[in-house]
């Protein structure tokens, strides 16, 4: 969008504008999360009448702690606030000034520390905030009512006179919108000098650093894909959005990925115009970027391919940007399959593409069953993927299921298992994750396709590990950790690939209810592999690893563990005692009950099982005044008394046997030395 500036007539260069907007809800962290990564700066909007809210708070975190993009404030939905609410100015002043203040308080917890952010807060005065009704189309800051000779309270006239024209006219809410952008968000030169050392890991000091530290667009050409379109009506082909961070994109560029490593070609290069590509031959750094031609997962990292390093083991140690820090995990889950049986290759080729474009979301096919299971954040999450997949193949999908997660809480023995041809032996045993590894690994810190000698350094610096360990993982997955504690092994090349194969689709499908394992560390301390390749194929590596990580997981105290979503609901005066009864019913705890003017604001947690259909409650209970949003915590261990049938309803309907898990089921695959 270009903006001429009318305070500067004179001015004969117009700003240029590039705006990601995104939803608000839960659903959608995930689009916010990847916006904000190719934006240096934040209009965070605020509902005057609910104010802020969980939602509010997780997004000013990704927003300013996560991402560093320096906010602004609108407050929208004032116009409710008179007609609605029918407040006195006073109120209305008062109500704008609370919300400010909250959000400020916001901002300052979670900003990053030194001069460059000591200045982010927003402040009316300062005309860092506007205020106004979008469905009205009027806004104002402090200045320009100044400019213009008014007062708020022209805007409670107006609406006593039911003149919102005259609001819309004199007061266009573009204006503030734009003002504050120009005057308090800075341009991408600015933003880089202390984004870039946040959100990429590479040595600032070569010539890539030094040129992404610039926005240069004669340094080398690096960028990110931050989202993926899929037009409908271009029968969903995709294309990729993202940002130049350093050099200038060419049409005629070939790119190199370094997380998928593979060189792709572009055919179209351009800007988005809402949803079509304007075609511009060269896109330099600072800017925004959409191309057609390929498909790779959104977050990807890619560079001329041209400036490809001629070793492996320096293409090896490219540095990507770090990973987008998500707030939520796929915790629901429903299963999909073709409604013609023939569509089964097509219908995984069309579900691969929507997660490639939303990477909050997973699935995987159930072999047994011929399914595949979706999982996201929330049931309206799978929701809306479900009828995005429907418009392609026919589908029939069962109910929202909750996906649990398996946890061990102390150290197996060391368990030798043999392969079901008895040629191959396996000895390991397994321990829970420690709390400061678990940390780097669900932040995304530390990955499987980080270089093995960064990632070890790492490992020994934030989570105490011994340098040696450090180097001998072999496999990162889903939180878990595969470790080689071996040492003189012939032949384990052979098998490793199989042997990594095996342990992922074992955490995949855990031992106590075939839900994922989380944060599970097996390390095996010997290994003896046929010298016949016939022998050691995957059926031969996996039924050894499988046994052996199922005898020695039940060994460890393996639990159930439920997600657990915060809760946070602003309710009118009066009705809190029903919205209270509703999560204690659930199994919920209440932590904060918060008198905020004429409503009241109950903040809790409860487990994600849950809330289906706890929306439709609270609106009961509430006549549908309240206001309510959540916001994913973590796992949580099953309380005993739920857990053993919990255990057997999902084993019955994934068709095991309807027993709590036994180790006598492996025992055939023990080996003992003779």
């Amino acid at each position: 969008m270009s903006f001429n500036d009318p305070r500067v007539p004179d001015d004969k260069e117009p700003y240029i504008f590039q705006i990601n907007d995104t939803p608000g809800h839960i659903s959608f962290t995930g689009e916010v999360s990847r916006a904000l990564r190719g934006s240096d700066g934040a209009i965070i909007l605020v509902d005057a009448l609910e104010g802020v809210m969980t939602q509010t708070e997780t997004n000013i975190r990704l927003a300013v702690g996560k991402e560093l993009c320096k906010p602004v404030l609108f407050i929208n939905k004032v116009d409710r606030l008179i007609s609605e609410l029918k407040l006195s100015p006073k109120d209305t002043y008062a109500k704008i000034d609370e919300i400010t203040k909250q959000v400020n308080e916001l901002i300052k917890k979670v900003r990053p520390e030194g001069e460059d952010f000591s200045d982010w807060g927003v402040d009316f005065a300062k005309n860092s905030v506007a205020v106004g009704s979008a469905k009205h189309g009027w806004g104002f800051t402090y200045q320009i009512l100044k400019d213009k000779g008014l007062t708020p309270l022209t805007v409670f006239e107006k609406y006593t006179e039911g003149d919102i024209n005259w609001l819309r006219e004199n007061l266009p809410l573009d204006e503030p919108m734009l003002r504050m952008v120009v005057d308090h968000l800075p341009d991408p030169v600015t933003a880089a000098k202390y984004r870039l050392p946040h959100i990429w890991g590479g040595d600032l000091n070569s010539e890539l650093g030094k040129a992404l530290q610039k926005s240069d667009p004669k340094g080398p050409l690096y960028g990110m894909i931050t989202k993926i379109f899929l037009d409908p009506k271009r029968n969903y082909q995709p294309t990729l959005i993202g940002r130049v961070f350093s050099g200038t994109f060419d049409q005629s560029d070939t790119v190199y990925l370094i997380t998928g490593h593979e060189k792709q070609r572009v055919k179209r290069l351009g800007v988005m115009e809402i949803t079509d590509i304007l075609d511009i031959p060269q896109v330099p750094a600072g800017n925004l970027f959409a191309l057609y031609g390929f498909m790779c997962p959104s977050g990807e990292t890619f560079m001329s391919a041209e400036d490809l390093p001629k070793e492996k083991e320096e293409i090896d140690r490219l540095p990507s940007f770090e990973k987008i820090s998500y707030a939520c995990e796929a915790v629901v889950s429903r299963s999909i399959k073709p409604h013609d049986p023939q569509d089964l290759a097509k219908l995984g080729d069309v579900v691969q593409r929507w997660i490639q474009a939303d990477p909050t979301a997973e699935f995987r096919r159930n072999v047994e069953s011929g399914e595949y299971i979706l999982s996201g954040i929330d049931p309206l999450q799978i929701e809306i993927l479900v009828k995005r997949i429907n418009n392609l193949v026919k589908i029939d999908v069962g109910e929202p299921i909750i996906v649990y997660r398996e946890k061990i809480n102390k150290r197996s023995k060391e368990i030798y298992t043999k392969s079901t041809n008895t040629h191959n032996r396996i000895l390991l045993y397994v321990e829970p994750v420690d709390e400061k590894t678990h940390k780097l690994l669900e932040s995304g810190k530390i990955t499987q396709y980080m270089n093995e000698k960064d990632r070890a350094v790492l490992f020994r610096e934030e989570a105490g590990w011994d340098a040696k360990e450090a180097r001998r993982i072999i496999d990162i997955y889903n939180g878990n950790l595969l470790v080689n504690g071996a040492s003189g092994l012939q032949r384990f090349d052979r098998i490793k690939n199989d042997l990594i194969s095996a342990y992922r689709d074992w955490v995949s499908e855990c031992i106590i209810a075939k839900e994922p394992a989380m944060g599970i560390k097996a390390t095996f301390t010997d290994l003896v592999i046929h010298e016949d390749p016939r022998h050691t194929q995957y059926a031969q590596t996996a039924s050894m690893t499988f046994s052996a990580l199922s005898i020695a997981t039940l060994q460890a105290d393996a639990h159930l563990y439920e997600p657990i979503q915060k809760i946070d609901v602003k309710t009118p005066q009066g009705t809190e005692g029903g919205v209270l009864a509703i999560i204690n019913k659930h199994r919920g705890q209440v932590n904060n009950v918060i008198p905020e003017g004429e409503y009241v604001r109950v903040q809790g947690q409860l487990p994600a099982a849950e809330l289906i259909g706890i929306a439709d409650e609270i609106r009961g209970t509430t006549q549908g005044r309240a206001f309510f949003g959540y916001e994913f915590k973590g796992f949580e261990k099953v309380p005993a008394s739920l857990e053993e049938d919990l255990i057997l309803e999902i084993r019955r309907r994934k068709g095991m046997p309807e027993t709590m898990p036994s180790a006598d089921s492996w025992l055939r695959f023990l080996y003992k030395k003779t």
